[in-house]
């Protein structure tokens, strides 16, 4: 049994998770495989997250957003790479279509409040940050004399010079970034004034083009630091992708601020570290060799 499960398992992660790390116990990876079960961790151990609730049927996320208002975030509640994730909804309009396609991943869904901050994903072990990235929705900056459209090819020709393909996507003129223009009573051949940052996107992700900014660990509070480790603590782990938003941003203590941590994942994405937009690229070899020197008996069965 324990073969097959091997076989199953190396199966699911050539297919879904190329470029996750392999770290943790298979009993730690069972206490945060869904956003449940994150939350109900942060909960108990009075980590600040957002109110949340695990439904399969539509009509009680209606209820949800009706008691606590917009925004929110709908995804499944198992999935990866901010599969079948939307946010932020607005609107009961949005909230329907997001609750359709985030089934259309996993019957199972969430919905949670949403905070519009900063949004980050910390690498951490229970006794150091191994790298701490900021990450962004897909976006352009104006010049004053170039349209969007344009300034949508100049971008993705900076990306293929600093070779960020493919882990970074370029970005398309796709419907859903003509449709997000529209929103904002942009089209792709608007030109942006001098200085104005244009999103083309409502997803903090990096298929549809979002990029990442490596963060200086000098420049993040004390408190926040410790907090990030404790949570690894909290779920047994040798190593956490800690998703979290703080309204201020990473650099002011989470006591002084808003912020909410999402959830955690047990196999956290490393390839994005490596390929940032903005920021330095960050050598954290040392990091990831004493996590290979770690003897995990089941790392390879799920």
């Amino acid at each position: 049994m324990r073969r097959l499960k091997a076989l199953i398992y190396a199966w699911i992660s050539a297919r879904y998770m190329h470029g996750c790390s392999n770290y943790n116990s298979l009993q730690s990876r069972r206490g945060c495989r869904s956003k449940a079960q994150s939350r109900a961790t942060f909960a108990k151990n009075g980590v600040p997250h957002a109110r949340g609730l695990v439904f399969f049927w539509p009509w009680r996320a209606y209820q949800f957003a009706k008691q606590h208002g917009f925004p929110v975030v709908v995804k499944p509640n198992v999935s990866g790479y901010s599969r079948g994730s939307y946010f932020p909804i607005d609107r009961h309009g949005e909230l329907c279509k997001a609750i359709f396609w985030a089934k259309a991943w996993w019957p199972v869904t969430v919905i949670e409040q949403y905070l519009k901050g900063a949004n980050y994903r910390v690498l951490a072990t229970d006794h150091g940050l191994v790298s701490v990235i900021r990450r962004y929705p897909p976006f352009v900056t104006g010049n004053g004399k170039d349209s969007i459209a344009t300034l949508i090819d100049d971008e993705n020709k900076m990306r293929a010079k600093m070779e960020l393909h493919p882990t970074i996507f370029p970005i398309a003129k796709s419907a859903s970034v003509i449709k997000h223009l529209k929103k904002q009573a942009l089209t792709l051949d608007s030109v942006p004034a001098q200085g104005k940052q244009v999103e083309l996107f409502h997803r903090v992700a990096l298929a549809p083009g979002g990029v990442v900014e490596t963060i200086d660990q000098n420049t993040i509070a004390e408190d926040n630091k410790t907090l990030f480790m404790a949570v690894v603590k909290m779920f047994g782990a040798n190593v956490l992708g800690i998703d979290v938003i703080f309204e201020q941003g990473i650099e002011t203590s989470h006591k002084r601020q808003k912020c909410i941590f999402i959830e955690v994942n047990s196999r956290p994405y490393l390839n994005m570290h490596y390929y940032p937009r903005y920021g330095e690229v960050e050598d954290f070899s040392a990091s990831l060799a004493e996590l290979d020197e770690l003897d995990i008996s089941d790392k390879d069965i799920f």
